[in-house]
C-alpha cells in the first residue's frame, strides 16, 4: 500500500495551494507510517514541519521532542519522516556544534532559510556525564531557538585571528530515551511520548525510497503555501488558550498563527494540542532541586521548623526520591544546603522545644514559603 494526497496536486489547474488541504496531506502522511499516542500529536507535528518553511517569520522555534521509555517506539521513524518533509532537513546523530553553526550561517550568507536539524539518540548525548562538547550542544538548542541569536567564535589563524558571530537560530527535531533530556530545553519544546505499538496498533510498511517519492509533492505544496503567507504569518498575534501564557505560548505562538492562517477545523484543532501539551499533560519531569523542595515541604508539613538533623534523615527514608544515593553517597547537611542555597532558602540556628539547633524554617527571610510558592504548585486544597 502507498500512501498518496487526498488531492492530485500534479493538475495544474489546482492553484493557489490550500493551507488546511495541505496540513492534512502533512498529517495523513505522518499517521500512514507512525502510531501516536493521542489525536494530538499528529497535528502538532505537521504545524512543527510546517514552520520549518518560514522559520524567520517567527521570534521563535519550538523545539519539538520525541521520547520514550524504551527503544523501539518509532522515534526514529517519526525523525526520518519529519526529515521528508521538512525544509532543508539535516538527520543527524553525533553532528559538533561547530558543523551545525557553520552550516546555519551557509544558509544565512545566501540568504535562505535556516536548515531544520534532526537528531537522533539524544539520550546518548544529554546522560549522566556531561562535557564541554555536550554543554555547547545544549546552549546551542538552548539559544537557538530565538530569531537573532548568535555565538561567538575565533576565525583564522594566530596573525589574523578575528571574532565572527555565527548565527544560531533554526529549527530543531530530537529523539531520545526518556529522562536524560535537560529542562533548559524540555522547556522550550513540545514532548510527544511514544511508546511501543500494542498488538493491534499496525502501521504502513516503510520503504524510505516510496516515502521520499510520496513526500516530493506534499512538501513542494506546503513550501509554497508558507512562503505566500510568511509575512502575515510574521505580523500574527495568534489567541492563546485560557491558562497558556509565558515560555508555552512563545513556543506554541508560531504553530498557532500557522494554524489560524490554514483556517478549516485546524484553528480549533491546533489549540486544542496546545491545551493537551501544556495543560493536560503530565507536568515535565521535575530538577533534582525542584524535586528537594517537593520533599522537605512533604516532610515540613505545616510545622514552622525543622531541624537540619530531622530533614536530613525523613530525606533519606523517602524511598522513591534520590537522597539515600546520590551517585553512591547519601545526602548530607552540607549537601542540602548547597542545593537549597540557590532558591533563596538557608539554614540558621532555631528553637525547638527548649532545645537550640542548626535548621531551617518554613516562613522568614530565608524560609522555604517563598521557595515553595515560586516552584511549586499549590496543595491539595489550598
Amino acid at each position: 500500500m502507498v500512501y498518496t494526497p487526498e488531492i492530485d496536486r500534479t493538475d495544474d489547474s489546482i492553484a493557489p495551494v490550500n493551507g488546511a488541504g495541505v496540513l492534512d496531506d502533512v498529517m495523513a502522511f505522518l499517521r500512514f507510517y507512525s502510531v501516536y499516542p493521542n489525536e494530538h500529536c499528529a497535528p502538532a507535528y505537521a504545524l512543527w514541519i510546517a514552520h520549518t518553511h518560514a522559520s524567520t517569520a517567527f521570534y521563535i522555534s519550538p523545539r519539538i521532542i520525541f521520547s520514550s521509555p524504551e527503544p523501539g517506539s518509532g522515534k526514529t521513524r517519526d525523525l526520518e519522516l519529519g526529515a521528508l518533509l521538512a525544509h532543508k532537513p539535516k538527520l543527524t546523530i553525533s553532528a559538533t556544534t561547530a558543523a551545525i553553526y557553520r552550516r546555519i550561517a551557509q544558509s544565512t550568507d545566501a540568504g535562505e532559510l535556516p536548515p531544520s536539524f534532526f537528531y537522533d539518540e539524544v539520550d546518548a548525548i544529554f546522560g549522566r556525564t556531561s562535557s564541554p562538547q555536550t554543554e555547547d550542544l545544549r546552549a546551542l538548542l538552548n539559544s537557538g531557538y530565538k530569531r537573532g541569536a548568535t555565538v561567538d567564535r575565533c576565525e583564522g589563524d594566530a596573525k589574523n585571528m578575528k571574532v565572527r558571530e555565527f548565527p544560531v537560530f533554526a529549527p530543531a527535531a530530537l529523539a531520545g530515551l526518556a529522562g536524560n533530556m535537560p529542562a533548559t530545553i524540555t522547556t522550550r519544546a513540545i514532548t510527544i511520548h511514544k511508546r511501543k505499538r500494542a498488538p493491534g496498533e499496525v502501521v504502513n510498511p516503510y520503504r524510505e525510497r516510496d516515502a521520499e517519492l510520496e513526500a516530493k509533492p506534499i512538501r513542494e505544496d506546503l513550501a509554497e503555501w508558507m512562503v505566500s503567507v510568511a509575512e502575515r504569518l510574521a505580523e500574527a498575534r495568534p489567541k492563546m488558550p485560557r491558562g497558556v501564557e509565558d515560555r508555552p505560548a512563545e513556543v506554541w505562538e508560531a504553530l498557532l498563527a500557522i494554524a489560524d492562517e490554514a483556517g478549516g477545523h485546524w484553528p480549533e484543532t491546533a489549540r486544542a494540542a496546545c491545551r493537551h501539551f501544556v495543560l493536560d499533560s503530565e507536568p515535565a519531569e521535575q530538577s533534582l532541586g525542584v524535586q528537594l523542595l517537593a520533599d522537605c515541604r512533604t516532610i515540613i508539613d505545616g510545622r514552622d521548623r525543622v531541624s537540619t538533623e530531622e530533614l536530613i534523615l525523613e530525606l533519606r527514608k523517602i524511598e522513591e526520591s534520590p537522597w539515600g544515593d546520590m551517585h553512591g553517597k547519601q545526602i548530607d547537611p552540607r549537601r542540602l544546603a548547597s542545593m537549597l542555597k540557590k532558591y533563596g532558602v538557608r539554614s540558621g540556628q532555631i528553637r525547638i522545644g527548649d532545645r537550640t539547633v542548626k535548621g531551617y524554617t518554613a516562613t522568614g527571610e530565608n524560609g522555604f514559603h517563598d521557595a515553595w510558592k515560586r516552584y511549586l504548585p499549590s496543595e491539595p486544597g489550598k
